[in-house]
């Protein structure tokens, strides 16, 4: 019997092993070390991906390892972003194409939710800083919002002489 915690100071050790078990115990003790450091964590995720690919295993050996890292190694969307654009650069620079269309359409929503986080967050600081604290509906707008609305309502703060106004002087709330 054996604990994975035993391996903790031999990551690199069991990394250069060829074999998934050494590779998912690395995955599992990288994990334990980079709870809530998310850098850390995107840079540990980051190497395991690519001694995925490096190992010249079959595809989907490298698709199910990869499903376990993923799963294991959860990231804020905006690495999780980062990752995804690393491994679109991996497979075309090694011409390797193992995500599939369900995959990259889980990429694509990670990127569309990545962006609008960013716009939501944004506007309402803008808003603040102009209107003061924001009330609870327009807070609830911003968060429910389309792309499109977002961009509009970044415009109309611009010229809006009051919050409702830049909600298009919606004072149904």
């Amino acid at each position: 019997m054996a604990k994975l915690t035993d391996y903790s100071d031999r990551v690199d050790e069991l990394l250069s092993i060829d074999n998934a078990f050494a590779l998912i115990t690395a995955a599992h003790i990288l994990t334990q070390q980079t709870r809530k450091k998310s850098q850390a964590r995107y840079e540990a995720k980051l190497r395991l991906v690519r001694l995925l690919y490096e190992r010249q295993w079959d595809k989907q050996r490298i698709i199910d390892l990869f499903e376990v890292v993923d799963w294991l190694m959860k990231l804020p969307t905006w690495l999780e972003t980062k990752i995804f654009q690393e491994i679109e650069s991996i497979e075309r620079r090694e011409d390797m194409r193992y995500i599939n269309s369900v995959q990259r359409m889980y990429m694509e929503k990670f990127r569309a939710e990545g962006v609008l986080t960013g716009e939501v967050k944004v506007l309402k600081k803008l808003l603040e800083k102009r209107f003061g604290s924001l009330p609870t509906w327009a807070i609830d707008k911003l968060e429910n919002a389309a792309e499109q609305e977002l961009d509009i309502w970044s415009e109309s703060i611009l010229t809006a002489e009051t919050l409702n106004a830049v909600f298009d002087t919606d004072t149904t709330h």
